[in-house]
């Protein structure tokens, strides 16, 4: 079943060296599109759902699957992401250097790394001097000042780490954040830090707001994020917030040469600096700072969650450069979570949009680093029976930041003797429907689809969420009474709302409050994006990302329908799908294959051999002469069919089977590939999904999207193959740079090479290059090529 409204399911537990590339390719798109989840959680609404240390297993998760097929690395890969898009209600802010976030070290061995990692890039020896400087890692909101001519003219914060919220006017109440600088000061300077709250100004706060009958923040750093993004700053005056300085953004002129440099002239200028920090020159140093810093750590007057590791030296800094979505010069060194012992009082099941069954475990109420929790996620049924998990068990939970904590194991000591393993549901306890787990899924889902309400109403939330149609007076508590009450059931009826209901004199609805909901919705009716609506039907695989590509791809919300019907009806059949997929022939030799089997002379070949079974069938297959078949894809399709007629059948229908035009058009747009066209072509196929796709596109005005343009970069999409000694830079260096412009960097010299870099000592390659035609140049003529 095609759900209206999707999202992946948890990472496969599959081994990363066990997996095949379509597992890869799918895990891969829901790895994208969860994390993309909790970022937005936490970055945009301050309300993460899982730990950091589950978060961080996520991306680790995807790092090592990219790593063994960089092929497949997705343009919204959580590898080239930092934090979510910005949210509404603040203007938005481009930044000038972008705000990136950091890799993680959990171990020495990773510190160890790290250091080696550097080293290697620079081409430095192991007694190389090599300088670093330790911080603690703050645990609060990311936030940039921009200074010019000394005057605060602008702050924003991290966002999506291109694009931030314009909090200007609530930073400028912080007591910490110098609005003037003293000369002398660059025209230009933005400095970076981090907006967050002491222990005791927190526990004071909350105090004050107990005794008004408030809601408590939760730790905080929730509180320094919820205040700093008060839509009224006088709010935000009123909240004890402090800021750190610790990087610079745009700078118009050098202010130091290290990072400790930059510490000082931070310091100089009346910014307060995240203390204690030193200067350490090796591994050892560095782990001693975190050691110390770790027994520290409960007497310091704010969270901390880790510690930063940072090259001093910003020449080195500058060469390092970036990877994906990091600095190559920084690590944060994470501390291990905190953990506490209670008892499991049930299992509940929580129903998404999807109709994904997610386990929780209800909890007598615990402290945790501060914290009182009484529900943690059991993520699957799977991660219940690895763990044994059983209700009446006292479990460790862990917490690692400020989110619902994790069950880590159970006290087996200390289990009752009437204990009952775990039994998955097989129905929802929603409604009723089957619930099923199919092959290769770590998820079971309800199969109710539309009339499972729960699945309903999260995609009606979905659909109306920020990032989707963004409708204003929609909220969770709304949706539920207008489903509940029957008044929008479907998409479509938000915009049949007016006219068709009565709102004024229900409870909490009067006039002014009906015509701003109504006015929300004929905003978004009479103009919206493309991507937008791609992306609010929550079709499983397609996030933000491959929305938007899918809108520059076909532009018009009537060409993407059409499109997607069509490709739909040109997908590839089972025998040839069966073929391209199968172990020892591969999609090459499997179209040779085919192309044979289309040629009428062909069937006379075959019946040459037909009715003579004293011949193998791999022999037979290995006498045709096909082009590029192989002993090993011989053996493979003899293995697979058995007879010579059972072979020749399914090839003949293979032919009649193969991919149409639409299809491979939307295989090959950018973002989206084979797992989520799938997606794609399995929504549409569906009526009622198709019905309701049409009704919105004749109540709204679907902006059209801009077609994408080409690169400015003079080497983007060419393939470059280093080879040789280079002098300027390292291998490391001048792969990195090549790919930042867009160049795909090759490992060895083919026909659909366009450059090769020689450097000292070029060796065969420069010799096969030239046999085929490439251009060779030399570093210096590389460099000039790319602008220095």
């Amino acid at each position: 079943m095609h759900d209206l409204f999707d999202t992946p399911p948890n990472p496969r537990k599959i081994d990363v060296e066990a997996l095949t590339p379509e597992q890869a390719q799918a895990e891969l798109a829901a790895l994208a599109a969860e994390v993309a989840h909790h970022d937005r959680l936490y970055h945009q609404q301050d309300q993460p759902e899982i730990s950091d240390a589950d978060y961080d297993a996520l991306v680790r998760r995807n790092t090592a699957i990219e790593a063994r097929f960089p092929e497949l690395r997705r343009a919204d890969s959580p590898s080239l992401r930092v934090g979510s898009a910005p949210a509404a209600g603040f203007g938005k802010v481009r930044h000038a250097v972008p705000m990136l976030s950091l890799g993680n070290a959990f171990s020495p061995d990773d510190v160890a790394e790290f250091e080696a990692r550097v080293r290697r890039f620079l081409g430095l020896s192991d007694d190389a001097a090599l300088g670093f400087v330790a911080e603690p890692k703050i645990d609060g909101l990311s936030c940039s000042l921009r200074y010019e001519r000394g005057e605060l003219v602008l702050a924003a914060t991290r966002g999506d780490g291109a694009e931030g919220e314009n909090v200007t006017a609530n930073v400028r109440t912080i007591r910490d954040v110098p609005k003037r600088l003293p000369a002398p000061f660059p025209e230009v300077l933005e400095v970076r830090g981090e907006v967050y709250m002491n222990r005791d100004d927190f526990r004071a706060m909350n105090a004050a707001r107990a005794e008004r009958e408030e809601p408590l923040f939760a730790n905080p750093r929730n509180a320094a994020a919820g205040s700093l993004r008060q839509l009224d700053p006088t709010i935000t005056a009123g909240r004890p917030l402090c800021f750190f300085g610790y990087a610079l953004g745009e700078v118009s002129e050098p202010i130091a040469e290290t990072q400790w440099g930059i510490r000082e002239r931070l310091k100089g200028w009346g910014f307060q600096l995240n203390r204690p920090a030193e200067l350490c020159d090796g591994n050892d140093k560095l782990l001693a700072y975190y050691e110390g810093i770790g027994r520290r750590r409960a007497g310091l007057p704010f969270d901390i969650d880790g510690v930063v590791y940072k090259v001093d030296n910003l020449e080195l800094q500058q060469r390092l450069g970036f990877v994906s979505r990091a600095p190559r010069w920084a690590i944060a060194h994470k501390f291990p979570a905190e953990q506490a012992q209670t008892r499991l009082k049930a299992i509940t099941i929580q129903v998404g949009r999807t109709g994904a069954l997610t386990p929780v475990a209800e909890l007598e109420d615990i402290t945790v680093g501060g914290v009182v929790v009484s529900r943690a996620t059991l993520h699957n049924e799977d991660e219940i029976a690895r763990k044994d998990i059983r209700v009446g068990d006292l479990v460790v939970v862990q917490r690692a930041g400020d989110v619902i904590p994790q069950v880590v194991e159970v006290v087996l000591s200390q289990r009752p003797a009437e204990s009952a393993p775990y039994v998955p549901v097989e129905t929802c306890p929603v409604c009723g429907s089957l619930a099923i787990r199919e092959a290769g899924e770590v998820v079971r889902r309800c199969t109710g689809g539309l009339i499972c309400a729960a699945q309903a109403k999260e995609r009606l939330r979905h659909f109306v969420s920020r990032d989707a149609f963004d409708i204003e007076g929609l909220g969770e508590k709304i949706i539920e009474e207008f489903w509940d009450e029957g008044f929008i059931k479907s998409p479509v009826d938000i915009f049949t709302l007016e006219g068709r209901v009565e709102l004024v004199g229900r409870p909490g609805w009067k006039e002014k409050s009906v015509e701003n909901l109504f006015n929300a919705i004929n905003q978004r009716r009479r103009g919206i994006d493309l991507h937008r609506v791609i992306y609010a039907l929550g079709i499983r695989h397609v996030g933000e990302v491959t929305a938007k590509s899918l809108a520059r791809h076909y532009t018009t919300m009537d060409g993407w329908i059409d499109a997607m019907i069509a490709a739909g009806q040109a997908m590839p059949g089972p025998d040839w799908r069966d073929l391209h997929e199968l172990n020892g022939v591969g999609p090459v030799t499997a179209d040779t294959i085919l192309a044979w089997f289309a040629d009428p002379e062909s069937g006379s070949k075959l019946d040459f051999y037909a009715g003579n079974e004293a011949l193998r069938l791999e022999t037979i297959i290995g006498s045709l002469g096909i082009k590029r078949l192989n002993t090993r894809a011989a053996q493979a399709l003899a293995t697979r069919h058995g007879t010579l007629a059972d072979w020749r059948a399914a090839m003949e229908r293979a032919v009649g089977q193969a991919p149409g035009p639409a299809w491979l058009e939307l295989v090959a747009t950018p973002d989206v590939g084979e797992v989520a066209a799938e997606e794609l072509a399995g929504f549409f196929a569906e009526e009622r999904n198709l019905a309701i796709v049409r009704g919105l596109a004749d109540r709204l005005t679907v902006l059209a999207a801009e077609a994408p343009k080409a690169g400015n970069s003079p080497v983007a999409g060419k393939t470059v193959v280093f080879t040789g000694t280079l002098e300027k830079m390292t291998r490391s260096e001048a792969k990195a740079r090549a790919e930042s412009l867009g160049a795909k960097v090759a490992g060895s010299v083919s026909g659909k090479t366009d450059y090769l870099v020689a450097g000292a000592d070029a060796g065969s390659k420069a010799a096969k290059a030239k046999e085929l035609g490439v251009e060779i140049l030399t570093e210096e003529e590389w460099l000039a090529r790319i602008g220095g």
